[in-house]
């Protein structure tokens, strides 16, 4: 669920049929940045590296050596039957040994001090050049990272080593890479008290997914739970009943319950709130998907006949709002997955009090599933023309993605103005390969006919290989 202008459609629809077709290709053209000459500071480097060599090898083979001197004390033959020779051999070996310790002891002092020296004069020729120190590298943080944080990024290794099926002996956090860029507010997210109960920072964790921080580290403590929390009703009347205002904690949110919520959809204007007759289940979205209406509103049951019967099975469902797509789809054996984000209301907590399966997920994050295991993804108004069209495409691909061979993208009441259609759109949806089901377009009235903007609903199948 993302902040899409539009839940709703307008009643006033006009609709036309397949054939708005249309193609589009780009070619950019870049230019070779020319290589920048390398730093006066790493060819001296270089230099001096050459000299110490050279002075290393000229040591070596003037007649030093690296082997360690046996004396002749130590012994050339072990004496196996008599234990007065055996103890002398074992005590002479001993001391050989220790006479070569301490000749590496020497020579590990003098690389050391090599080095030292090496390092003060390169410092010393960096100074008179006027090059500054280089930073310190922390993994692409602007800071070195502390506690909690520190724990929560920093790989960890495996208690029994390399792990064949892991190809690893460490297991490394997943994390989002935007997380970098607001070290400050992550830290503040991953200060808390370990074992106990986690700060009421709701909000703050929302607006780090938002900036592509995502996913967030795992903490160590208790998330906080509503007081006096009730059983949900059982199913299928879970189904379409607002649940009790105890299942959920309120500090996050504008409104204090789901009166609140409900009177927001019956309230004349209704503020400008995302997805705001969603909880409404008495009102618009109980009517939601029953009809076909001969234009971009398609019905559950057109859309299932249109599939061999019983091979639509499993689905998700994009931006789902407060999961009434899933419900339909449950009453018909179906089981979909809903995606939410708590934009100021407890969408998540509601589609789990239905009896159906939320998942928080941003639109900039990549689908967690694999390959080709979903029947049919759906998504009504998340994926509009407010999406960068970059961005639209690559979750366009990734939704062809995890559809098996047949599965169905119902794309429902995407919505542009009327000149981007054909010039913009439909070549994405050429691009990524899938084959056209059914298609219908109609205008789209709410906010007046003279914006000249259109609802575009399709059924697209990703072929049969």
């Amino acid at each position: 669920m993302y902040a899409a202008k539009h839940r709703g459609h307008s009643s006033q629809q006009h609709s036309i049929d397949e054939g708005m077709g249309g193609t589009a290709t780009a070619n950019g053209h870049g230019h070779r940045p020319s290589p920048r000459p390398a730093p006066r500071r790493a060819k001296l480097k270089i230099l001096l590296v050459v000299i110490a060599t050279n002075l290393v090898s000229v040591y070596l083979f003037s007649g030093a050596s690296l082997s360690v001197h046996i004396p002749a004390s130590a012994p050339r033959m072990i004496h196996l039957w008599d234990s007065s020779a055996l103890l002398r051999d074992l005590n002479a070996t001993r001391d050989a040994l220790a006479g070569a310790r301490a000749e590496l002891a020497a020579l590990r002092a003098q690389c050391n001090a090599s080095s030292y020296l090496l390092e003060s004069v390169l410092a010393g020729l960096g100074a008179v050049h006027g090059d500054t120190p280089e930073a310190r590298d922390f993994g692409g943080w602007p800071e070195e990272p502390q506690g909690e944080l520190k724990l929560a990024i920093e790989p960890h290794r495996l208690p029994l080593g390399f792990h064949p099926n892991l190809g690893t002996d460490e297991l490394f956090p997943g994390l989002g890479f935007a997380c970098r860029n607001f070290q400050e507010e992550l830290a503040q997210y991953m200060t808390y008290d370990v074992g106990g109960e986690c700060p009421d920072d709701d909000a703050l964790a929302l607006q780090l997914a938002l900036k592509g921080c995502e996913p967030l580290p795992r903490r160590r403590c208790r998330p906080r739970e509503p007081a006096r929390y009730v059983e949900p009703a059982p199913l299928p009347r879970s189904l379409w009943s607002v649940p009790a205002d105890t299942t959920v904690r309120w500090s996050p949110y504008t409104c204090k319950n789901y009166t609140c919520l409900v009177q927001r959809a019956r309230t004349r204007g209704g503020g400008p709130y995302f997805c705001k007759d969603c909880f409404d289940l008495e009102g618009k979205e109980r009517r939601r998907w029953q009809t076909d209406n001969g234009g971009p509103g398609f019905s559950v049951d057109s859309v299932l006949r249109s599939r061999p019967p019983g091979t639509v099975r499993i689905g998700l469902d994009i931006g789902g709002g407060t999961g009434t797509f899933a419900a339909r789809m449950r009453e018909r054996n179906v089981t979909v997955v809903t995606t939410t984000l708590d934009l100021d209301a407890p969408f998540s907590r509601f589609v789990a009090s239905r009896g159906l399966v939320p998942l928080q997920l941003t639109l900039m994050q990549r689908l967690p599933f694999a390959d080709g295991v979903l029947d049919m993804v759906h998504s009504m108004n998340a994926l509009s023309n407010w999406v960068p069209d970059a961005v639209l495409e690559s979750t366009l691909f990734d939704i062809y993605r995890v559809l098996r061979p047949g599965g169905v993208f119902w794309l429902d009441h995407f919505f542009c103005l009327g000149p981007q259609l054909n010039a913009t759109y439909v070549p994405i949806f050429d691009r990524v390969g899938f084959r056209r089901l059914r298609w219908k377009a109609g205008r789209k009235l709410d906010l007046g006919a003279e914006r000249n903007e259109w609802y575009v609903s399709a059924l697209l199948e990703k072929p049969m290989t």
